[in-house]
């Protein structure tokens, strides 16, 4: 069996270190917002090129907290206009409602499955913001989005939990809008042993906002300044972070490799391969292509013992939780969530694992 992905033998790697961490925790017994989660938001934030890192609950949190810090500091109003990818997890569109916010859905590129930015201009004309998602870990169409962000004077905001590690000479995911989110699910290139997420930012008075919001609204203990919530990174799973920071290069470096033999070996015209430049741009998440009959390839995928996942079966209009949206009629995302399927990627998986996958994908 090709795992999917091992995470057991992704953190094996680690398990001294982080056990060593787990005693230190124990001994100094501070376990909320401690010296951990300072010294990894400092890390971060060195790592992805910004000012500041605040450490959340989860990723979702950290997007939502993004929005609310502008409502709170009047750069957005309740009811104002986000726009976002039609085809993202649903936690992008749902971290706009839970601030208040309208979504508008918009198509993505066939081919890269980020945001397009030949989208009618005329949606950003009353829009206030613009969420632009590095989804599988390829950095969406930075330059277009940061001029149109530019052009219609709009906040400009990185979905970036799916892409840790991502540069483009314009620099790191993190780093490439005002503000971006991280989401550290075990799953990610940079995963937690639990939930975990975070905010990079340089604006020093958003920082100071999502840091009062994240912690019930204060800064001194029981002295709350305004409304906000719980939701604060945990201090052990921040020194778990801080550990697997150091090889998130090397296992991003491994994951492009990998890519490249798929890319290079994989030779069947039933079998759309994902879109990748060859640069940095892409730390391949996931690696994702497209077939025309998904059941009988998953059915054939299953009898060659390959596992594998879809990133995501049902796309965000076409969810219960979303009804509201489903009139809407957006046939590139439908025709991407008909037809997408995640193969194996890890940076621990070996060379005859890839081949074997590479072999039976050409038996296809």
């Amino acid at each position: 069996m090709i795992k999917f992905l091992d995470i057991h033998k992704i953190n094996h790697r680690f398990r001294e270190e982080f056990q060593v961490a787990f005693s230190k925790s124990l001994d100094n017994s501070h376990f909320i917002l401690g010296a951990n989660v300072s010294k990894f938001e400092k890390e971060f934030s060195y790592y992805c090129g910004t000012k500041h890192c605040i450490g959340t609950a989860n990723g979702l949190d950290a997007l939502t907290l993004i929005l609310k810090g502008y409502i709170q500091l009047g750069k957005l109003k309740k009811g104002d206009q986000v726009i976002v990818p039609a085809n993202t997890f649903i936690a992008t569109i749902l971290s706009i409602l839970h601030a208040d916010l309208e979504p508008v859905l918009v198509e993505p590129h066939p081919d890269t499955y980020t945001i397009s930015s030949d989208s009618d201009k005329s949606i950003y004309a009353n829009a206030k913001a613009l969420i632009m998602v590095h989804l599988y870990g390829q950095l969406a169409d930075v330059e277009s989005l940061q001029q149109l962000a530019k052009d219609y004077k709009l906040l400009l905001i990185e979905d970036a939990a799916q892409a840790h590690g991502a540069s483009s000479s314009f620099g790191m995911a993190g780093n490439l809008g005002h503000a971006a989110a991280f989401s550290f699910y075990p799953s990610k290139n940079l995963g937690a042993l639990g939930d975990g997420g975070a905010v990079t930012t340089n604006d020093s008075e958003l920082d100071r906002n999502i840091r009062l919001l994240r912690n019930y609204g204060s800064e001194v203990k029981y002295t709350n300044e305004i409304i906000g919530v719980n939701s604060r990174l945990d201090d052990m799973q921040a020194a778990f972070l801080s550990i697997k920071l150091k090889r998130l290069d090397e296992d991003n470096e491994r994951r492009r490799n990998i890519a490249k033999l798929y890319l290079n070996e994989i030779r069947n015209s039933k079998i759309k391969l994902p879109f990748y430049d060859g640069s940095k741009n892409h730390v391949f998440y996931a690696f994702v292509v497209e077939v025309d009959n998904r059941e009988k390839f998953t059915n054939f995928l299953n009898e060659n013992q390959i596992e594998w996942l879809i990133h995501y079966p049902i796309p965000p209009h076409r969810q219960e939780a979303l009804k509201t949206f489903a009139h809407l009629q957006l046939p590139i995302t439908e025709k991407i969530h008909n037809r997408i399927i995640s193969l194996p990627m890890s940076p621990l998986l070996k060379d005859e694992e890839v081949q074997t996958l590479i072999r039976v994908l050409n038996a296809y």
